[in-house]
């Protein structure tokens, strides 16, 4: 079955690199998982410096809204980790395509090494 993925990637402002992908890491992945949002890949980017991408799949388009609606909206995140990130943004794109179970599972891939 087809997955809707939400491809995002963020130039980063100087100097902010390591400390948005530990608390990326450390605190927002695991509050998307423990809501049972699909994260299928974070990382640094490899084609730039400052730039940082996350993955996440969806069954459909209702429930990447719903999801993120929810997760988004919530005081976990705007108390928690959600200012300390955004500071660090200086812009981000934000794609949508659908892939295979087997193309999800292969992104997935790019957190395996």
């Amino acid at each position: 079955m087809p997955r809707l993925v939400e491809i995002r990637i963020y130039r980063l402002k100087p100097g902010v690199a390591e400390a948005f992908h530990h608390t990326v890491h450390t605190i927002t992945v695991p509050m998307l998982k423990s809501r049972n949002m699909d994260v299928v890949a974070y990382g640094h980017s490899d084609h730039e410096e400052a730039s940082y991408y996350m993955i996440r799949a969806y069954a459909s388009r209702d429930a990447l809204e719903a999801e993120q609606n929810a997760f988004y909206g919530s005081s976990e995140w705007k108390n928690g980790p959600r200012a300390e990130l955004v500071d660090c943004i200086d812009t981000y794109m934000n794609t949508l395509v659908w892939l295979s179970d087997e193309g999800v599972n292969s992104m997935r891939e790019l957190n395996a090494h």
